[in-house]
Protein backbone atom coordinates (compact mmCIF):
# COMPACT_ATOMS: atom_id res chain seq x y z
CA UNK A 1 0.00 0.00 0.00
CA UNK A 2 3.30 2.34 -0.33
CA UNK A 3 2.32 5.29 -1.85
CA UNK A 4 4.82 6.60 -4.45
CA UNK A 5 3.66 9.99 -3.98
CA UNK A 6 3.30 12.73 -0.96
CA UNK A 7 0.12 12.27 0.54
CA UNK A 8 -2.28 15.51 -0.09
CA UNK A 9 -2.61 18.33 2.29
CA UNK A 10 -5.35 20.36 2.33
CA UNK A 11 -7.50 22.61 4.50
CA UNK A 12 -11.14 23.29 5.93
CA UNK A 13 -12.51 26.03 4.43
CA UNK A 14 -15.42 26.51 7.66
CA UNK A 15 -17.28 29.37 7.30
CA UNK A 16 -19.65 29.65 10.74
CA UNK A 17 -18.30 33.76 10.90
CA UNK A 18 -19.71 36.93 10.45
CA UNK A 19 -16.39 38.60 9.20
CA UNK A 20 -14.92 36.45 6.63
CA UNK A 21 -13.71 37.51 3.77
CA UNK A 22 -15.22 36.90 0.29
CA UNK A 23 -14.79 33.69 -1.12
CA UNK A 24 -13.25 34.75 -4.61
CA UNK A 25 -10.52 36.62 -1.87
CA UNK A 26 -9.94 33.75 0.08
CA UNK A 27 -9.54 31.31 -3.55
CA UNK A 28 -6.68 33.42 -4.41
CA UNK A 29 -5.32 33.54 -0.59
CA UNK A 30 -5.37 29.80 -1.07
CA UNK A 31 -3.57 29.27 -4.34
CA UNK A 32 -0.83 31.90 -3.25
CA UNK A 33 0.20 29.68 -0.54
CA UNK A 34 0.25 26.76 -2.54
CA UNK A 35 -2.68 24.63 -1.07
CA UNK A 36 -4.24 22.26 -3.98
CA UNK A 37 -7.25 20.70 -2.07
CA UNK A 38 -9.89 22.07 0.25
CA UNK A 39 -12.66 20.73 2.12
CA UNK A 40 -15.71 22.44 1.94
CA UNK A 41 -18.86 21.65 4.26
CA UNK A 42 -21.74 22.59 2.14
CA UNK A 43 -22.76 23.82 -1.50
CA UNK A 44 -23.24 27.56 -1.02
CA UNK A 45 -23.49 28.37 -5.28
CA UNK A 46 -20.91 31.50 -4.54
CA UNK A 47 -18.56 29.33 -2.53
CA UNK A 48 -18.26 26.83 -5.58
CA UNK A 49 -18.50 29.32 -8.57
CA UNK A 50 -15.60 30.97 -6.67
CA UNK A 51 -13.17 27.65 -7.04
CA UNK A 52 -14.63 26.94 -10.40
CA UNK A 53 -11.40 26.77 -12.75
CA UNK A 54 -8.51 27.42 -10.29
CA UNK A 55 -7.27 23.76 -10.05
CA UNK A 56 -7.98 23.65 -6.54
CA UNK A 57 -9.32 20.03 -6.22
CA UNK A 58 -12.47 19.90 -3.64
CA UNK A 59 -13.87 17.85 -1.25
CA UNK A 60 -17.88 18.82 -1.06
CA UNK A 61 -19.89 18.14 1.76
CA UNK A 62 -23.72 17.18 1.54
CA UNK A 63 -25.36 18.33 4.66
CA UNK A 64 -27.02 16.10 6.85
CA UNK A 65 -30.73 17.22 6.54
CA UNK A 66 -30.15 16.39 3.03
CA UNK A 67 -30.07 12.75 3.39
CA UNK A 68 -33.85 11.54 3.81
CA UNK A 69 -34.65 12.69 -0.01
CA UNK A 70 -31.04 11.01 -1.25
CA UNK A 71 -31.78 8.27 0.75
CA UNK A 72 -35.82 7.50 -0.43
CA UNK A 73 -36.23 9.32 -3.43
CA UNK A 74 -35.09 7.31 -7.23
CA UNK A 75 -31.17 7.22 -8.88
CA UNK A 76 -32.50 10.03 -11.42
CA UNK A 77 -32.83 12.46 -7.84
CA UNK A 78 -29.82 11.83 -6.63
CA UNK A 79 -28.20 12.94 -10.33
CA UNK A 80 -30.56 15.92 -10.71
CA UNK A 81 -29.22 16.77 -7.37
CA UNK A 82 -25.76 16.65 -8.47
CA UNK A 83 -26.31 18.32 -11.95
CA UNK A 84 -27.89 21.56 -9.92
CA UNK A 85 -25.97 21.60 -6.88
CA UNK A 86 -22.13 20.42 -7.71
CA UNK A 87 -22.08 20.50 -11.63
CA UNK A 88 -24.12 23.94 -12.41
CA UNK A 89 -21.11 25.70 -10.30
CA UNK A 90 -17.73 23.70 -10.13
CA UNK A 91 -16.93 21.15 -13.20
CA UNK A 92 -16.35 17.50 -12.25
CA UNK A 93 -12.66 17.05 -12.54
CA UNK A 94 -12.13 19.56 -10.06
CA UNK A 95 -14.25 17.00 -7.39
CA UNK A 96 -12.20 14.24 -5.57
CA UNK A 97 -15.11 13.76 -2.92
CA UNK A 98 -18.29 14.29 -1.69
CA UNK A 99 -18.63 13.71 2.03
CA UNK A 100 -22.25 12.31 2.42
CA UNK A 101 -22.85 13.84 5.77
CA UNK A 102 -20.58 14.87 8.61
CA UNK A 103 -20.36 13.13 11.98
CA UNK A 104 -24.32 12.12 12.05
CA UNK A 105 -23.29 9.23 14.31
CA UNK A 106 -21.88 11.55 16.93
CA UNK A 107 -25.03 14.36 16.67
CA UNK A 108 -27.66 13.70 14.52
CA UNK A 109 -28.46 9.70 14.59
CA UNK A 110 -31.96 10.81 13.31
CA UNK A 111 -29.86 10.29 10.00
CA UNK A 112 -28.30 7.04 10.83
CA UNK A 113 -30.66 4.67 8.54
CA UNK A 114 -30.41 6.78 5.64
CA UNK A 115 -26.91 7.24 5.22
CA UNK A 116 -25.59 4.30 3.03
CA UNK A 117 -28.49 4.08 0.87
CA UNK A 118 -28.06 8.00 0.16
CA UNK A 119 -24.51 6.72 -0.67
CA UNK A 120 -25.45 3.98 -2.77
CA UNK A 121 -28.23 6.80 -5.19
CA UNK A 122 -24.93 9.17 -5.31
CA UNK A 123 -22.86 6.23 -6.66
CA UNK A 124 -25.34 5.02 -9.12
CA UNK A 125 -25.89 9.07 -10.33
CA UNK A 126 -21.95 9.15 -10.38
CA UNK A 127 -21.95 6.04 -12.64
CA UNK A 128 -24.94 6.91 -15.44
CA UNK A 129 -22.39 10.03 -15.71
CA UNK A 130 -19.18 8.00 -15.97
CA UNK A 131 -17.56 10.15 -12.78
CA UNK A 132 -17.70 7.38 -10.03
CA UNK A 133 -14.02 6.31 -10.65
CA UNK A 134 -12.61 10.10 -10.32
CA UNK A 135 -15.10 11.10 -7.12
CA UNK A 136 -14.95 9.07 -4.62
CA UNK A 137 -17.72 8.77 -1.90
CA UNK A 138 -17.36 8.60 1.47
CA UNK A 139 -18.77 10.23 4.77
CA UNK A 140 -16.68 12.07 7.72
CA UNK A 141 -16.71 10.49 11.58
CA UNK A 142 -15.74 11.62 14.45
CA UNK A 143 -13.35 9.09 16.72
CA UNK A 144 -16.17 8.76 18.97
CA UNK A 145 -17.58 5.74 16.93
CA UNK A 146 -14.96 3.74 18.36
CA UNK A 147 -15.85 2.05 21.17
CA UNK A 148 -12.39 1.33 22.09
CA UNK A 149 -8.64 3.31 21.05
CA UNK A 150 -6.37 2.28 23.61
CA UNK A 151 -3.95 0.57 23.01
CA UNK A 152 -4.76 0.91 19.25
CA UNK A 153 -4.70 -3.13 18.64
CA UNK A 154 -7.89 -2.92 20.52
CA UNK A 155 -9.48 -0.57 18.81
CA UNK A 156 -13.73 -1.42 18.06
CA UNK A 157 -16.28 0.14 16.49
CA UNK A 158 -18.56 1.17 19.39
CA UNK A 159 -21.10 -2.04 18.88
CA UNK A 160 -24.44 0.68 18.77
CA UNK A 161 -22.90 1.67 15.05
CA UNK A 162 -22.48 -1.46 13.56
CA UNK A 163 -25.54 -1.78 11.67
CA UNK A 164 -24.33 1.16 9.59
CA UNK A 165 -20.81 0.89 10.14
CA UNK A 166 -21.00 -2.66 8.36
CA UNK A 167 -22.98 -1.78 5.46
CA UNK A 168 -20.60 1.79 5.21
CA UNK A 169 -17.44 -0.49 5.17
CA UNK A 170 -18.72 -2.97 2.92
CA UNK A 171 -19.72 0.55 0.41
CA UNK A 172 -16.20 2.33 0.82
CA UNK A 173 -14.43 -1.65 -0.36
CA UNK A 174 -16.61 -2.09 -3.04
CA UNK A 175 -16.11 1.37 -4.21
CA UNK A 176 -12.25 2.09 -3.08
CA UNK A 177 -13.10 4.92 -1.39
CA UNK A 178 -11.59 5.88 1.87
CA UNK A 179 -12.83 5.91 5.74
CA UNK A 180 -13.18 9.94 6.68
CA UNK A 181 -12.52 10.32 10.08
CA UNK A 182 -11.89 13.75 12.46
CA UNK A 183 -9.10 13.57 14.75
CA UNK A 184 -8.27 15.81 17.27
CA UNK A 185 -5.41 15.10 19.37
CA UNK A 186 -6.18 18.38 20.90
CA UNK A 187 -9.34 17.10 22.30
CA UNK A 188 -7.67 13.72 23.87
CA UNK A 189 -5.88 16.03 25.69
CA UNK A 190 -7.89 18.81 26.71
CA UNK A 191 -10.17 16.10 28.10
CA UNK A 192 -7.71 13.67 29.78
CA UNK A 193 -5.05 15.66 31.17
CA UNK A 194 -4.06 13.08 33.54
CA UNK A 195 -3.42 10.33 31.09
CA UNK A 196 -2.51 12.14 28.02
CA UNK A 197 0.79 14.04 27.49
CA UNK A 198 1.13 17.37 25.74
CA UNK A 199 4.03 15.88 24.56
CA UNK A 200 2.37 12.71 23.05
CA UNK A 201 -0.13 15.37 21.45
CA UNK A 202 2.56 17.69 19.90
CA UNK A 203 4.77 15.01 18.40
CA UNK A 204 7.57 15.64 20.65
CA UNK A 205 7.27 12.45 23.63
CA UNK A 206 9.85 10.73 24.55
CA UNK A 207 7.86 7.81 25.88
CA UNK A 208 7.55 5.26 24.15
CA UNK A 209 4.49 2.61 24.14
CA UNK A 210 4.60 -0.97 22.44
CA UNK A 211 1.47 -2.33 20.94
CA UNK A 212 1.52 -5.66 19.29
CA UNK A 213 5.68 -5.29 18.51
CA UNK A 214 4.74 -1.55 17.33
CA UNK A 215 5.95 1.45 18.67
CA UNK A 216 3.98 4.69 19.31
CA UNK A 217 5.16 8.22 20.34
CA UNK A 218 2.51 10.64 19.72
CA UNK A 219 -1.51 10.39 19.99
CA UNK A 220 -2.12 10.78 16.00
CA UNK A 221 -0.76 7.82 14.95
CA UNK A 222 -2.33 6.10 18.04
CA UNK A 223 -6.00 7.10 16.46
CA UNK A 224 -5.77 6.73 13.13
CA UNK A 225 -4.07 3.35 13.70
CA UNK A 226 -6.98 2.53 16.21
CA UNK A 227 -10.00 2.63 13.44
CA UNK A 228 -7.16 0.73 11.17
CA UNK A 229 -7.49 -2.49 13.52
CA UNK A 230 -11.30 -1.58 14.30
CA UNK A 231 -11.31 -2.09 10.52
CA UNK A 232 -9.49 -5.29 10.31
CA UNK A 233 -11.38 -6.66 13.19
CA UNK A 234 -14.62 -6.35 10.52
CA UNK A 235 -12.71 -8.05 8.20
CA UNK A 236 -11.69 -4.70 6.02
CA UNK A 237 -7.98 -4.49 5.50
CA UNK A 238 -7.56 -2.29 2.81
CA UNK A 239 -9.47 0.72 3.38
CA UNK A 240 -7.39 4.12 3.08
CA UNK A 241 -8.01 6.36 6.26
CA UNK A 242 -8.45 9.89 4.83
CA UNK A 243 -8.18 12.65 8.13
CA UNK A 244 -11.10 14.64 7.09
CA UNK A 245 -10.42 17.33 10.29
CA UNK A 246 -7.41 17.77 12.70
CA UNK A 247 -5.91 20.86 13.89
CA UNK A 248 -4.72 23.08 16.86
CA UNK A 249 -6.35 26.20 18.59
CA UNK A 250 -4.64 29.67 18.83
CA UNK A 251 -6.71 30.33 21.75
CA UNK A 252 -9.25 30.03 24.30
CA UNK A 253 -8.33 27.33 26.11
CA UNK A 254 -5.71 24.97 27.79
CA UNK A 255 -2.30 24.94 25.71
CA UNK A 256 -3.91 26.70 23.28
CA UNK A 257 -1.50 29.08 21.31
CA UNK A 258 0.21 29.46 17.95
CA UNK A 259 3.23 27.93 19.51
CA UNK A 260 1.69 24.68 19.70
CA UNK A 261 -0.44 25.28 16.72
CA UNK A 262 2.51 25.59 14.79
CA UNK A 263 4.30 22.29 16.25
CA UNK A 264 1.03 20.29 15.91
CA UNK A 265 -0.05 20.94 12.32
CA UNK A 266 3.67 21.39 11.26
CA UNK A 267 4.75 17.84 12.13
CA UNK A 268 1.07 16.76 10.58
CA UNK A 269 1.84 18.61 7.13
CA UNK A 270 5.76 17.22 7.54
CA UNK A 271 4.51 13.29 7.92
CA UNK A 272 1.99 13.50 5.46
CA UNK A 273 4.73 14.97 2.46
CA UNK A 274 7.48 12.63 3.89
CA UNK A 275 4.78 9.53 3.31
CA UNK A 276 5.80 8.60 6.83
CA UNK A 277 2.59 6.66 7.69
CA UNK A 278 1.61 5.05 10.67
CA UNK A 279 2.92 2.13 12.44
CA UNK A 280 0.22 -0.23 11.46
CA UNK A 281 0.73 1.03 7.42
CA UNK A 282 4.36 2.34 7.61
CA UNK A 283 4.95 4.22 4.71
CA UNK A 284 1.30 4.78 3.49
CA UNK A 285 1.33 8.68 4.02
CA UNK A 286 -1.99 10.09 5.58
CA UNK A 287 -3.94 12.84 3.68
CA UNK A 288 -5.04 15.06 5.75
CA UNK A 289 -7.53 18.15 5.97
CA UNK A 290 -6.17 20.66 8.57
CA UNK A 291 -8.82 22.89 10.27
CA UNK A 292 -9.58 25.55 9.95
CA UNK A 293 -8.70 28.42 7.41
CA UNK A 294 -9.81 31.29 9.55
CA UNK A 295 -11.22 31.76 12.54
CA UNK A 296 -14.92 31.04 13.01
CA UNK A 297 -16.49 33.82 15.75
CA UNK A 298 -19.98 32.47 15.50
CA UNK A 299 -19.27 28.12 16.32
CA UNK A 300 -20.76 26.83 19.31
CA UNK A 301 -19.11 25.30 21.92
CA UNK A 302 -16.52 25.81 23.70
CA UNK A 303 -14.47 29.44 23.33
CA UNK A 304 -11.66 27.17 21.82
CA UNK A 305 -13.64 26.30 18.89
CA UNK A 306 -13.52 29.77 17.64
CA UNK A 307 -9.58 29.86 17.18
CA UNK A 308 -8.63 26.67 14.55
CA UNK A 309 -7.54 29.40 12.14
CA UNK A 310 -4.46 29.40 10.13
CA UNK A 311 -4.98 32.66 8.67
CA UNK A 312 -6.44 35.86 9.89
CA UNK A 313 -9.53 37.23 8.23
CA UNK A 314 -7.24 39.97 7.26
CA UNK A 315 -5.01 36.76 4.80
CA UNK A 316 -1.90 36.87 6.89
CA UNK A 317 -0.90 33.48 8.94
CA UNK A 318 -1.35 33.26 12.65
CA UNK A 319 1.47 31.30 12.70
CA UNK A 320 4.45 30.34 10.10
CA UNK A 321 3.28 26.78 8.40
CA UNK A 322 4.06 26.01 4.97
CA UNK A 323 1.96 23.50 3.14
CA UNK A 324 4.15 22.06 0.83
Amino acid sequence: MASPAAAPVGICYGRVASNLPPPSNTVELIKSNGIATVRLFNTDPETLTAFSGSGISLMIGIPNEILPSLANGPVDSSLHWLQSNLFSHVPPNQIRYIAVGNEILLKDTFYNAYLVPAMQNMYKALQTLNLADTIKLSSAHAASILSNSYPPSAGAFDPNFQSVMIPLLQFLRDTQSPLMVNVYPYFSYVNNPQDVSLDSVLFRSTNIANDQNMVYDNVFDMTVDAFVYAMEREGFVRIPVVVTETGWPTGGGAAASAENAVAYNGNVVRRALENVGTPRRPGVGVEVFLFDLFDENEKDGEEFEKHFGVFGVDGVKAYPLNFN
